[in-house]
């Protein structure tokens, strides 16, 4: 399966704008052959706490694009929308999963940013997520789900390839590019980082987006500061291949 990073700039609080230019980068990654297209972590709207303000239904207008864009290229696209399920609950950071053929998936981010201040505004969510895209078992985390390597740890025997949409700013550029390899090695999987570019409010953002092999390898990277469409193969043979031959996760014990 081939998978696209796309490494963008956010337009703050504008979701038309944000839908309006990924547009076209989405179609840059399906005319390179991408099977699925992975956005950054709050695509619409960046890392936005003003969740009263810029949530969306279930099914509201960033969820509609993502499938309609899956629709369109006949592919798979994905990134992380702020959901608000009804209005008796706190809003979800939401990484969304559309198919092609109208098939949805979702995981809520685990761990909200609390430094940041994000757990006064979206709450967790309560499980992780693995879905099957193309015979390639795919783990769902976002972002600051990064540092919690038990979580990742916990699915490495039915995942193939760690999708991590993320708003990591560039002061913590090196823990970002660190740790995606980091999860790559101990966890002899592929891992897909996606970062956004540009500023916002409080921070500002280099990208640094990887695709990592289950060495922990870099087989694609994108240039600092600057948007890109990333594209590799995610093959789950290879997972297998690097498994058998190290085998050391079945020496793991349980916690």
């Amino acid at each position: 399966m081939k998978v696209a990073a796309v490494q963008h700039d956010v337009v703050w609080e504008d979701r038309d704008a944000n839908h309006g230019h990924l547009t076209g980068l989405i179609a840059e990654a399906a005319t390179d052959g991408a099977d699925l297209v992975v956005l950054t972590e709050m695509f619409p709207v960046g890392f936005s706490l003003a969740a009263d303000r810029i949530a969306e239904p279930p099914d509201g207008p960033s969820v509609r694009f993502l499938l309609e864009q899956a629709s369109d290229h006949g592919l798979w696209t994905a990134g992380s929308v702020p959901v608000v399920d009804d209005a008796a609950s706190m809003p979800v950071n939401r990484f969304v999963l559309a198919g092609p053929d109208g098939t949805l998936h979702h995981y809520d981010k685990m761990y909200p940013f609390t430094y940041a201040g994000e757990r006064d505004h979206y709450r967790p969510g309560d499980h992780p997520v693995t879905v099957t895209i193309e015979g390639v078992r795919a783990s769902l985390f976002v972002c600051y789900d990064l540092r919690f390597s038990e979580a990742f740890w916990d699915l490495a025997p039915t995942t193939d390839v760690y999708l991590v949409p993320a708003n990591w700013p560039s002061s913590r550029r090196e823990h970002w590019m660190t740790l995606l390899r980091a999860r790559a090695i101990e966890n002899q999987a592929y891992v897909v980082g996606v970062n956004r570019v540009g500023d916002d409010p409080r921070f500002s953002y280099s990208g640094d987006s990887l695709i990592v092999d289950p060495l922990g390898e870099v087989i694609a990277d994108a240039e600092p500061g600057v948007e890109a469409v990333l594209v590799a193969d995610v093959e789950p043979e290879r997972v297998a291949a690097v498994r058998a031959e190290f085998p050391f996760l079945q020496d793991r014990r349980e916690r």
